[in-house]
């Protein structure tokens, strides 16, 4: 067994603010939704390796009514602490939440729980290199 995807949620017509955060913060790559599921709305992304080998992918869909996730996330591990400050750097730009205060509570990892713009949780990892 392998997960394939994490879905979170937005509010009707809250594509363009979920690419801004997923393409434009986290640097995923925004991906078409297959024919049948287009009229559903919401938006597809996914993260690669260096060879082009999916290493994450979330799914971005529309509900009405919305409520965002409080303490459900999903959890991404990016390559280093300097990728994980630049993408809070990028989320604090956006406008939405950066909420560091538990750095170092996970062990062997750095991490920063962050807010999409619709309130979503999300929480961003890197491998902790300090010396033990």
């Amino acid at each position: 067994m392998r997960l394939h995807h994490v879905q979170v949620s937005c509010p009707p017509g809250g594509e363009d603010a979920a690419r801004a955060f997923w393409v434009g913060a986290l640097g995923l790559t925004e991906v078409d939704k297959p024919v049948a599921l287009r009229a559903r709305g919401g938006a597809w992304f996914r993260a690669h390796d260096d060879h082009g080998a999916v290493t994450a992918e979330l799914h971005v869909g529309v509900e009405d009514p919305f409520t965002p996730a409080g303490k459900a996330h999903p959890a991404f591990v990016l390559a280093d602490e300097a990728a994980l400050d630049a993408a809070g750097e990028r989320v604090r730009a956006l406008g939405c939440g950066v909420d560091d205060t538990e750095r170092h509570t996970f062990d062997g990892h750095l991490r920063l729980h962050v807010r999409d713009p619709h309130g979503n949780r999300v929480e961003l990892l890197a491998v902790d290199a300090r010396p033990e």
